[in-house]
């Protein structure tokens, strides 16, 4: 059974890494390439967009896929849905892998927001320095705040206007709660903005957050298409594709 991973997450190169070693399996992971030095994951890969819905469909028919595993970043929700229609209109099998979101502690004081333009308002009424850790497709979103100080940490440099007084910190997580605490103190954070990614690569930020009693703006992830089946874990996936190639048998 030949099966099309997108990914670009943990979940997805553990699931291509599992899925490689066992017995039936062909797997293509597929990496959108918006990072410059992306961590490879095991077996075939490939790397770039498809072209919309109807691109990813018709290599879906010419590659003779017949299963997809989304495993894309949660808030990757256009990928998700052209995943979702291309595999509806082909008649295959999708299923979605997603981390569990971020739980709120007692002590930590979150701010819940539907998107990022939610957020950039939301952060006008909570102090003169920011820390944005939302990746760097969508820190344009904050360029008209003028007048805050913002610290925007990304793994490669943002390409969209960015606020006029900033800093830009590159780094590639995951990252240490003392050092993350350091962070906060030494920049005199008033606020963090990020977005419910889910797993512990950069929750760190949440526990210096706490730590440092600074108010979190969460930004919540965008829905799966409806009617999506849902796993949370790599060996969820593979188990499901086991079940899948047996029943082709």
């Amino acid at each position: 059974m030949r099966v099309l991973i997108l990914g670009g997450t943990r979940e997805a190169r553990d699931l291509a890494e599992r899925a490689t070693a066992e017995h039936g399996l062909e797997i293509v992971s597929s990496l959108a390439g918006r990072v410059r030095e992306p961590v490879l994951p095991a077996g075939a890969v490939r790397v770039g967009g498809f072209g919309g819905v109807d691109g990813l469909r018709e290599w879906l028919g010419g590659n003779d896929i017949d299963a997809v595993v989304d495993a894309t970043h949660p808030f990757a929700g256009t990928m998700s849905a052209h995943a979702s229609a291309a595999a509806s209109v082909l008649g295959l099998p999708i299923l979605h892998v997603r981390r569990p979101g971020w739980r709120e502690d007692s002590d930590d004081r979150w701010l819940r927001v539907p998107d990022t333009a939610a957020a950039a308002d939301t952060v006008v009424g909570l102090g003169n320095r920011i820390f944005l850790t939302i990746g760097r497709q969508e820190v344009g979103a904050f360029a008209a705040l003028t007048t805050q100080w913002f610290l925007i940490r990304s793994i490669d440099p943002p390409t969209t206007a960015l606020p006029p007084d900033h800093e830009l910190l590159l780094a590639r997580g995951p990252f240490a709660v003392d050092d993350e605490v350091r962070l906060l103190t030494e920049r005199r954070i008033d606020a963090l903005v990020t977005k419910d990614s889910g797993g512990e690569l950069t929750s760190a930020k949440l526990a210096a957050a706490r730590a440092c009693r600074i108010p979190v703006v969460m930004i919540d992830r965008p829905p799966l298409p409806a009617g999506a089946i849902i796993v949370e874990s790599a060996a969820a996936a593979l188990n499901w594709l086991r079940v899948l190639a047996d029943s082709a048998l």
